[in-house]
């Protein structure tokens, strides 16, 4: 049976990593960006943004601020926004840290105590792992929420032409903010459905190699004790978990890349002005 040819996909990493972990390809788009905006705005949106794109400065600008302390404030907001990424990013981190270091105690332990540790990883809810994962969407949104708003409210001092712009962006994300949570609360759900591949796969071999274990070599036939077949061999306990770890893991760098974006642009603004 042929596979179905994967077609490449240069756009965001969080799309080519839920591809990749659900084993399935990327389809080439097939309308343009202008037209995709058009389904999902509405006609109200359609007409706020019209508005916000022929509006002046909603507030008085500064327009006598030199061109030094107008970078100095980019540098200062650009500050800002790498301390509040590292933040999240130190936080997504932390948790695959703890499970790396419980996983060191155990490496060590004999093979009937680590099959233990892999049957108390069968038991392993994914209900928990979901509610790690929704805490750190609502974090990256409160954070990068604040942040676009303050990089508005900076933008907004310089001219009318930036005080335009923050008006467009606060536009487009109430207009998209609804999507958006909507796309991204159904990320858990493809976590959840590649959480139970990995284990339905690394079951099986754990069990098997824990009943020939416990058989032990007095027990087997002695007509199989001869035979060139290695032995029943099972990943190290938990493995299949920390391999889930890992991608959860790159999941959230890829969705807090894809929720800067705006961001990135507005702080482009700024420095460009």
């Amino acid at each position: 049976m042929q596979l179905p040819q994967r077609i490449p996909y240069s756009g965001a990493a969080l799309v080519r990593v839920l591809a990749r972990i659900a084993h399935t390809g990327v389809p080439a788009p097939d309308v343009s960006l202008p037209d995709r905006l058009s389904q999902w705005l509405g006609w109200t949106d359609a007409i706020a943004l019209s508005s916000a794109l022929d509006a002046a400065a909603p507030a008085p600008y500064s327009a006598g601020q030199t061109a030094s302390g107008e970078a100095t404030v980019a540098t200062l907001e650009a500050a800002v926004c790498a301390r509040t990424r590292a933040t999240l990013t130190a936080e997504i981190d932390a948790s695959r840290r703890d499970r790396a270091s419980s996983r060191g105690r155990n490496s060590a332990a004999p093979l009937r105590v680590e099959a233990r540790v892999e049957e108390n990883d069968a038991t392993i809810d994914f209900a928990l792992l979901r509610q790690r994962y929704q805490a750190q969407q609502q974090s990256m949104e409160t954070a990068i929420g604040e942040l676009r708003a303050r990089l508005r409210a900076t933008l907004a001092t310089r001219s009318e032409r930036h005080a335009r712009l923050a008006l467009v962006d606060a536009t487009m994300e109430r207009a998209l903010d609804g999507r958006e949570r909507t796309v991204l609360a159904a990320v858990p759900a493809l976590l959840e459905a590649h959480f139970k591949r990995l284990r339905d796969a690394a079951l099986p071999k754990a069990a098997a190699a824990q009943a020939e274990a416990e058989a032990g070599p007095q027990t087997r036939d002695s007509a199989t004790a001869h035979r060139d077949d290695q032995p029943v061999t099972a990943p190290p306990a938990g493995a299949w978990l920390d391999a889930f770890r890992a991608d959860m893991h790159a999941v959230l760098l890829a969705e807090l890349d894809l929720r800067f974006q705006p961001v990135e642009g507005l702080l482009a603004a700024l420095r460009a002005s």
